[in-house]
């Protein structure tokens, strides 16, 4: 996991921000699966 994209998510988890968590979560699972499927 890149290092923006951990400091993102803490940011987000400490300010609660839901919106930000779910976009988050998304933008990881899209890239993961752009990058990391055979």
């Amino acid at each position: 996991m890149p290092i923006w994209f951990k400091s993102q998510m803490q940011k987000a988890f400490l300010e609660k921000d839901r919106y930000q968590i779910k976009l988050l979560n998304q933008c990881w699972f899209y890239y993961r699966k752009k990058h990391c499927s055979p």
